[in-house]
């Protein structure tokens, strides 16, 4: 029996920071009664600060197209085996619109880092959308300059996604060619700055990564003062250098999940696509161990194959009608229900 993770699970208190050495213990919890008293508890707080309901985000992939070239990542610039594609400013309007009519509150825009969409031509299409909606906005499109981002966020972006994907420094740089993890925390700061509500995350099961590693990305997410915090498995990609890494474990992604919301618990906190790839009832999963908001993918089917960080990505042969329905008769049978509002930030009735 290891005494020190029950100690740590039954002197747990939100308003309480947990350090890195409790929240390894806690990480390493084995797969049995210490797993199952940690999922709960993340779920009780869960239930606390954010009640049944699960936030549905549409997610619109409208680029696939990247300067970068990551090691983890299908979309990179070196891949040429891949179909590229790109959606006129018009047509990520009009995409937008079909899914505000689905009943979407939000709508996160997500592509590879590309620059063919300057800051002028972004602007114009959260404009548009904004005109005759107030549907929360995400924008996920990586790096740019702070002036950049003020831009966007005065254009009517609520909220930027930026995963810093790992809190190693070195395994960052070692996996991002032509970046630095030191650049990624500069935007991120930035963009809390301009006044966006800020996400971000990382992956599990990286090669090279402990579960200290993960600690340490709990508590960069926990200094970032996110709102809401991506962590999924890293599911490897044929075409990179990281084809034949094993994909990251679904058990130590839920428990990192967990872990997250004890130390997150007014962040919103996503039931991966990418736990749903590696098991059919990957979401399921997650929702029971602290997570809150499902983004089910609302690409125009013809594009949404083609968004390939890694393959066998689920839903990706679902048009948008099939991906919402399948998503609410998901959240029924888990017993939560769809939240009808935009799902802003917790932190001005909490704090």
């Amino acid at each position: 029996m290891n005494i020190a993770f029950w100690q740590v699970l039954e002197k747990y208190k939100p308003s309480q920071q947990l350090s890195k050495k409790e929240i390894v213990l806690l990480l390493n919890a084995n797969v049995g009664s210490e797993s199952q008293a940690l999922f709960a508890l993340a779920d009780q707080v869960r239930q606390q600060y954010h009640g049944p309901a699960v936030h549905l985000r549409g997610i619109i992939e409208f680029s696939n197209y990247c300067k970068n070239d990551c090691c983890y990542c299908g979309l990179r610039c070196s891949n040429q085996n891949i179909e590229r594609y790109r959606l006129l400013a018009s047509e990520v309007v009009a995409a937008a619109h079909q899914v505000i009519m689905m009943g979407f509150n939000t709508i996160v825009l997500q592509s590879g880092e590309d620059p063919w969409y300057d800051a002028a031509t972004i602007c114009e299409i959260l404009l548009q959308i904004k005109r005759d909606s107030n549907v929360a906005i995400t924008l996920s499109i990586g790096e740019r300059t702070k002036e950049e981002y003020r831009l966007m966020y005065q254009a009517g972006a609520d909220r930027f996604l930026l995963k810093h994907e790992t809190a190693d420094q070195q395994l960052f740089n070692k996996l991002r060619p032509g970046t630095s993890f030191e650049k990624r925390l500069i935007c991120l700061q930035s963009l809390r700055a301009v006044g966006f509500q800020v996400g971000s995350g990382n992956m599990v099961g990286l090669p090279g990564q402990t579960v200290a590693t993960l600690a340490a990305d709990i508590l960069l997410l926990k200094q970032l003062d996110v709102e809401m915090a991506g962590i999924g498995p890293f599911i490897p990609h044929p075409q990179t250098p990281l084809a034949q890494v094993p994909p990251g474990d679904l058990q130590l992604t839920l428990k990192t999940l967990a872990v997250a919301r004890l130390a997150l618990p007014l962040a919103h906190l996503p039931a991966t696509t990418a736990a749903a790839t590696l098991h059919p009832q990957g979401r399921q999963m997650a929702l029971a161990c602290g997570a809150n908001v499902i983004m089910p993918n609302v690409t125009p089917l013809k594009f949404r194959k083609l968004y390939q960080i890694y393959p066998g990505k689920a839903g990706s042969t679902e048009n948008p009608l099939e991906s919402l329905n399948k998503t609410r008769d998901l959240i029924r049978v888990t017993g939560r229900e769809i939240a009808t509002g935009r799902g802003d930030s917790l932190k001005k009735y909490f704090r």
